[in-house]
């Protein structure tokens, strides 16, 4: 999709506008804010279209060239900038496609347990290791916020807070359902048994995007235990909140303290119901979701870890890789992560052009 040069002038005087504002030292609060926001969403806009701009007059000026002793390099130039530009211009589409605002959010990751019993509980743990460790690698913070443990070190279900840049936006494509197909450790007879967990990834709201009235709130406290007489409490810390409109309900008894655990659960809470909102909100935009690298829907089977084979592989995109440690690791993940959003964005510019 070629962009006018119109519209290339636009987008570097928006930027340079922004520039001049943010240096005169005039913006506060709130102003100031807004403006930061809006030059970090433009800036590689801009630098895309900088480049895209800085061909066009290259090949311009080239080709006006009349000097005959320049006339040669001239042409070996103008083909290297012309074997340049369609990459350069598809970047360039690429950073001005409509953003998801919840791309550079904060997300709350959830695990459960599906079919297969202790297994599953195993394979949520392994799914919930291999996040961990590829949050670790983007430099990213990985706070626990609920767990409940299976009696052989397995995961029925595991909430976690993930935090640093870009979470969401990497991560969103994860939620579905995941299967893995192995060996269990508890399988004395060495035949390979299917098993799945539920993966979800919700971005974070902010305090203003989610109001939460005390009176749509039940508040349970109950005491907390574990799974082999793990981590049990001897006072009513557990809390369990119920939103009363949507039936939501949020459960929370890792930290030793009701208060924390309160907060934790709040948390949980108000990213269940900000993703609610925004799932209705999209209404009509739902269909093209699906229509994307799937639709985040936590009932989708979105990809298949099979162990007796080595391999990973994503139905949405029919992406087989042979590197299934190197994936549970998180270092292998890195890959499948970026092949879903290049379909992701590869879809999208082809919606724009139809």
């Amino acid at each position: 999709m070629s962009i006018p040069s119109t519209r290339l002038a636009q987008i570097s005087a928006r930027f340079a506008e922004l520039e001049a504002r943010l240096a005169s030292g005039t913006l506060e609060g709130a102003d100031f804010v807004a403006a930061s926001r809006d030059y970090a969403e433009l800036e590689p806009v801009a630098r895309a279209a900088g480049e895209v701009a800085t061909m066009r007059g290259e090949l311009e000026s080239l080709a006006a060239l009349d000097d005959p002793d320049m006339r040669e390099l001239a042409e070996e130039e103008i083909a290297r900038i012309r074997t340049a530009l369609p990459e350069a211009e598809r970047a360039l589409s690429i950073a001005m496609l409509p953003r998801d605002n919840a791309d550079s959010r904060p997300a709350m990751l959830e695990i459960r347990a599906g079919t297969g019993g202790d297994e599953a509980a195993l394979f949520a743990a392994d799914l919930f290791r291999m996040y961990e460790r590829f949050a670790a690698e983007q430099g990213w913070r990985v706070e626990m916020v609920s767990a409940n443990a299976s009696e052989i070190g397995g995961f029925k279900e595991v909430v976690a807070h993930v935090s640093g840049q870009g979470v969401f936006a990497k991560l969103k494509f994860e939620s579905g359902v995941h299967r893995v197909q192995r060996v269990p450790v508890t399988e004395s007879g060495g035949r390979i048994h299917t098993s799945a967990a539920t993966v979800a990834i919700l971005p974070e709201p902010d305090e203003v995007d989610v109001q939460i009235e005390d009176k749509d709130l039940k508040i349970d406290v109950y005491r907390a235990s574990g799974a082999g007489g793990q981590h049990v409490n001897t006072t009513d810390s557990a809390v369990r909140i119920t939103h009363l409109p949507t039936g939501t309900v949020v459960t929370c008894q890792d930290a030793r303290s009701q208060h924390k655990n309160k907060d934790k659960a709040m948390q949980v809470l108000r990213a269940r119901l900000f993703e609610a909102q925004r799932d209705a909100a999209q209404g009509e935009e739902a269909e093209a979701r699906k229509a994307m690298v799937g639709s985040g829907d936590r009932s989708e089977r979105i990809r298949t870890y099979n162990f007796p084979q080595g391999r990973v592989t994503d139905h949405r995109i029919n992406l087989t890789l042979h590197r299934l440690p190197e994936i549970l690791e998180g270092p292998g993940l890195g890959e499948l992560v970026s092949a879903l959003i290049h379909e992701d964005q590869a879809k999208r510019l082809a919606a724009l052009g139809e």
